[in-house]
């Protein structure tokens, strides 16, 4: 049994089970449909009735967590008596980590002895995941709280991440894409290619017109980093298209078939109110993040 605690957000995106079965705290993000307020509580079931409402034309709307609610899962951790390790998505993609921050100062002025570290992580969703796994894996062999945190904070930022956008529609709903722009590429087919460089932002590195050139351009764009992916872990991830998903599976693994692992997950309501269904993505540990 570990002697710290590894905790971490909803947007990590992996499946309940396997949190409960690692013993990671967890705390919420929320959604909005239809004016009806759910938590992003990383089950099956709620990926499955979020991607409904979005295939039947909805718009589901996010939540930052409070500051508040921070303080509260916080001082449930430290009333273990164990130092905390949290990690969540980064700051350049959503506010809340200010306020884990700020609920993090309050922590530590009213717990004098409390041990805590709160990182920006510059990683999201698969990323996070990744990264939340290597600690977890540290951990249990035996690693301490210093050298965990130590390493998180060494190699956060050499998670590559790379994504692919299907549909601008939902970029464009959520602000993050002007109409003009978002109706250019629609009619011209143009699936973005994203990566997260260090500090944390998205960016996009390739316009592609069609999604199956696309496709092969983001699995030829981690060559530059990954090599032959040589005992690299290796999390590919998809948005409600599981038999795209699959399909994404098999082409990474004849890619770099020196990879220690490929393993397929679904994007989680948070991120994919964001970006709708039809995202593709691929995420491994690299020497450094490259475009």
């Amino acid at each position: 049994m570990r002697d710290f605690i590894i905790a971490t957000a909803s947007t990590v995106d992996l499946d309940r089970s396997w949190l409960d079965a690692h013993d990671i705290p967890v705390i919420s993000y929320t959604f909005t449909v239809d004016g009806n307020i759910y938590v992003d509580d990383c089950r099956e079931e709620t990926r499955r009735a979020l991607y409904k409402a979005m295939r039947e034309g909805k718009m589901p709307n996010t939540s930052q967590i409070t500051t508040y609610n921070y303080y509260e899962f916080f001082k449930g951790l430290v009333s273990q008596n164990k130092p905390i390790l949290f990690v969540d998505m980064d700051c350049a993609i959503s506010a809340s980590y200010n306020n884990s921050i700020n609920a993090r100062e309050m922590i530590m002025e009213e717990f004098l002895d409390a041990r805590l570290e709160v990182l920006d992580t510059r990683c999201i969703t698969m990323g996070l995941a990744l990264l939340l796994e290597h600690l977890v894996e540290m951990a249990d062999k035996g690693a301490g709280y210093e050298e965990t945190v130590a390493w998180a904070k060494e190699n956060e930022t050499k998670i590559a991440h790379r994504f692919l956008i299907d549909n601008l529609e939902w970029l464009r709903r959520g602000g993050r894409l002007s109409n003009a722009s978002a109706i250019v590429g629609s009619l011209l087919s143009i699936k973005p290619l994203i990566y997260v460089p260090e500090d944390g932002k998205l960016v996009a590195y390739a316009k592609v017109r069609g999604k199956k050139k696309a496709v092969k351009q983001l699995l030829e764009s981690c060559d530059k980093d990954l090599g032959k992916g040589s005992g690299k872990k290796i999390i590919v991830g998809h948005s409600d298209c599981l038999e795209e998903g699959e399909k994404w599976k098999a082409m990474v693994e004849e890619h770099f078939p020196e990879a220690k692992s490929v393993t397929l997950m679904e994007l989680g309501p948070t991120i994919a109110c964001h970006v709708g269904p039809g995202f593709l993505s691929i995420v491994y540990l690299a020497d450094k993040r490259t475009a």
